[in-house]
């Protein structure tokens, strides 16, 4: 009798396994700069990590040991132009040892000035209130930075667009539009590609023209949330409040020769496809090989 290799033939749990650790997006800012998106890193051989980062080695792990998953929220909305920033950056995602950022949030249009986006996974885009702001700066081999505000013209407020995983946000566009999102970063962990972890939008005030567009990769358009479970940044509001960013996703998977995990909590959807056995978290949980 011919016995296959694969679930109930495998023998014992692997010795290491590859992951998708995505953060959650940063919220966009009131009248102003995209969210950027959560942090992202990946040991998919053959695939970038975030920031431009070849992709990191795969995680050992121990047979019977429980380990932890934290699967981060996006970011909370600006809804106020006040001086002290009313969006919030996106959680940290951690699977064991393996921690990303959570997306920076986006400069309000605020009474007291523009204002700088926040540093995180990917930096939130400036904002433009008769002072310019900058974008926050990505983490190093998780994500890039956001784009800055532009102007002061006119009282008119055009905002940066928060910074992706795969490209920093665009500046925004003096008497043209708000600057677009970074992009994602594409990853066949699940069998097919795609993208996650795109920034934000930014947003505009004031009469100003055009539109941020969001990042490929679930980074929201302006005024748009960033899509759940990509880590995509929050876009910033069109002439009111901005949107919260997207949650974040951790995925594993390892050679289909093993046995699936001994035990997992948090419900994780499992597939067994082209030779990997595969966990998707989108809420936190743990897993036990």
């Amino acid at each position: 009798m011919q016995i296959l290799a694969g679930v109930g033939a495998a023998a014992g749990a692997p010795s290491s396994v590859e992951y998708l650790v995505i953060a959650g997006g940063g919220g966009g800012g009131n009248y102003g700069g995209g969210g950027g998106a959560g942090g992202y890193r990946s040991s998919v051989s053959g695939e970038n990590s975030g920031g431009g980062a070849s992709a990191e080695s795969a995680l050992a792990v121990t047979a019977g040991v429980s380990l932890t998953v934290t699967v981060g929220a996006g970011g909370a909305a600006g809804t106020t132009a006040t001086n002290n920033k009313s969006a919030s950056q996106g959680a940290n995602s951690v699977f064991s040892t393996i921690t990303s950022a959570g997306g920076g949030a986006g400069g309000n249009n605020a009474t007291g000035g523009g204002q700088n986006g926040d540093a995180g996974g990917s930096g939130g885009g400036g904002s433009n209130q008769n002072t310019t702001g900058t974008g926050g700066a990505g983490t190093a081999n998780q994500g890039f930075g956001g784009g800055n505000a532009a102007g002061p013209i006119g009282g008119l407020n055009v905002n940066g667009g928060g910074g992706g995983a795969g490209a920093v946000g665009d500046a925004g566009q003096a008497g043209v539009k708000p600057g677009n999102g970074g992009v994602g970063v594409a990853s066949s962990i699940t069998g097919s590609s795609l993208t996650r972890a795109g920034g934000g939008g930014g947003g505009k005030g004031g009469g100003a023209s055009g539109t941020g567009s969001g990042g490929t990769g679930g980074g929201g358009n302006m005024s748009v949330a960033g899509s759940v479970n990509t880590g995509g940044g929050g876009g910033g509001g069109n002439n009111g409040n901005g949107a919260a960013g997207g949650s974040g996703i951790v995925i594993i998977r390892y050679a289909d020769t093993f046995a699936l995990a001994s035990a997992t909590t948090g419900s994780p959807t499992q597939t067994t496809t082209g030779g990997y056995h595969i966990y998707q978290f989108t809420g936190s949980g743990s897993i036990t090989f």
